[in-house]
Order: structure tokens, then C-alpha cells, then sequence
């Protein structure tokens, strides 16, 4: 079963699937992407030397069928396919089902919605076509992963039984190793989060695979977050203090630091911290990408 569901950057909705009113009859462009492929020739060269790839955005034509109960009905539906589609809307999301698969694409349309001539269902059934053009040509997972390395765990629960020796409310769970397993088709980016508990001198995140680090220089006090985003194009460090999020980027003083990737397969990612390691709770948030569906 095949199903399309596409938010507009307003986040106006529609889906397109085995039902009505919007069927959908094809969709092509979920699994191919093209190829761009880096070399260079020297003189007198047999062949290229090949320097590597990068791959070309993506183009998703859909085609659908509307139904309608007449012809009013069927120009308020094409209607409202218009306004969703509309290409002077930034990108928006388009979220793929097939059959257990579902995955996401950030797309724009490349032109309005095409009605071509109905024929003899003109009251009825009216054929569509949209174009959509996706500048990043990877799927994601519709839901972020979240891997957590030290936090603390409530032990406190009900029916509560009150023992002489006292009970535990919560204990810490420690783990400075965490494995990591980016199940896509390529590296990509992730969301790290330092919380402070309490006093916690220069928090690090450490690739035990590729000896790459990423550094901040920062006395933390309790309950300050910093979040470090290392995606392609979207690179960040931010600070939360008592609510109010601020640049970080003041805090990044080792030049040897990198905005840490996720390789495909196993990441063994190390957090350490110069004073006060028990003082800190890191999350890591990361999203794999995928080349199709």
C-alpha cells in the first residue's frame, strides 16, 4: 500500500492515497538519484582519476485522480490542492508510506498543480498532476532517534511501602560509551546535548572509531543545556540559560575540533569532562538518511 502525505510550510495537509477523495495513481522519483560524479585527467592520461561523488536533487512527479460528487465539488478540491501546492510556499514535507517503510523528504512544488482536460468525467473525476522538487535528495525517519548515555532513573513509584531502612527515590545510570547505530545509507548529522546537574568543567563528546572530538570550553553551572547540532549546512551551539537560548559559538576555542558525523553502522561515541563528569546528563538526537524508499 502506497500513501502521500504532504505538509505545506503553513502546515495545510492533504493526503493522497487508495481512498478519496485525493487517489493517488503514480509516484515516481523514491528510489533513483542521480549521480555527479568528481574527476580530474592529466595529459596523456588513459582514463580519469576519480576524486569522488555527490549526488543531484531530487524531482518527485505524483500523479492522482480527484473524485467529486460534481462539478462544484470537484473545482473547490482542485481548489484546495492550489493552495497546498503552491509554489511560492517555502519547502514543505513530504512523508512517503510503503508498506512498512514510512519516511520523510523536505520538498517544494516546481510549478502549480496541472489539471488536464477531463473528458467525460468532467463532473466527477478530474486527473492531477504535481511536481515537486526536493534540494536535499535524502529520506529521513519521520521520528528522531534519541540515544542517552549518564541520566538519572526515578525509582520512586506507587503502591509505595515505607521500609525502615528508607527507600531510593532514583539512581544514576552511568555509561560514558555509548553505541550508536545509524542504520542509513549515508553519514549524516546529530543534535548533542550537554545538561549540567551541577558544576561541570569543559564537556567533551569523543569518536573512539575516528580519535575526532568536539570541545566546549565552558565552565556549566547547574541547569544549563548546550546543544550542539552538527548537520550539513545547519551547524549550531547554543546555550539555555533559565529558558533563554543564546550563541555559543564563543565557547568553541580548539581549532582541532569537529562537528562530529555519524559513519554508517557503529559509532562508539566517549562524553568526558575536564571536573565534574558525574555532573553531566548527554543526550544525542541524530535522524538516518536514506537514498530511497
Amino acid at each position: 500500500m502506497e500513501k502521500v502525505i504532504f505538509i505545506n510550510s503553513k502546515g495545510q495537509s492533504i493526503q493522497l492515497g487508495n481512498d478519496g477523495p485525493y487517489v493517488l495513481t503514480k509516484i515516481e522519483g523514491t528510489g533513483a538519484v542521480n549521480a555527479n560524479i568528481q574527476s580530474q585527467k592529466s595529459p596523456y592520461q588513459d582514463g580519469v582519476t576519480y576524486l569522488g561523488n555527490t549526488l543531484e536533487a531530487r524531482s518527485i512527479p505524483i500523479e492522482i485522480m480527484i473524485l467529486g460528487e460534481n462539478g462544484s465539488d470537484i473545482a473547490i478540491k482542485r481548489n484546495k490542492l492550489l493552495q497546498i501546492f503552491n509554489p511560492k510556499l517555502d519547502q514543505g514535507r513530504l512523508i512517503y508510506e510503503f508498506g512498512n517503510i514510512k519516511r520523510e523528504i523536505k520538498a517544494i512544488s516546481e510549478l502549480a498543480p496541472v489539471f488536464p482536460h477531463a473528458g467525460t468525467f468532467n463532473d466527477t473525476m478530474q486527473e492531477g498532476l504535481i511536481q515537486l522538487y526536493c534540494p536535499d535528495p535524502f529520506f529521513k525517519d519521520v521520528v528522531e532517534t534519541k540515544e542517552e548515555t549518564a541520566v538519572w532513573r526515578g525509582a520512586f513509584e506507587f503502591p509505595l511501602e515505607l521500609v525502615e531502612e528508607g527507600i531510593e527515590m532514583g539512581y544514576r545510570e552511568p555509561s560514558l560509551i555509548v553505541n550508536i547505530f545509524n542504520q542509513g545509507d549515508v553519514p549524516c548529522g546529530m543534535k548533542i546535548q550537554f545538561k549540567a546537574l551541577a558544576t561541570a568543567v569543559n564537556p567533551l563528546l569523543f569518536n573512539v572509531n575516528t580519535r575526532e572530538y568536539f570541545k566546549i570550553n565552558k565552565t556549566m553551572t547547574a541547569g544549563e543545556i548546550i546543544t550542539v547540532t552538527t548537520h550539513f549546512q545547519n551547524k549550531r551551539v547554543e546555550l539555555n540559560k533559565n529558558g533563554v537560548i543564546s550563541n555559543a559559538f564563543q565557547y568553541i576555542r580548539d581549532y582541532n575540533i569537529t562537528f562530529l558525523q555519524l559513519d554508517v553502522g557503529d559509532n562508539l561515541l566517549r562524553y568526558d569532562a575536564d571536573e565534574g563528569i558525574d555532573n553531566l546528563e548527554v543526550t544525542i538526537h541524530y535522524t538516518p538518511q536514506y537514498l530511497g524508499v
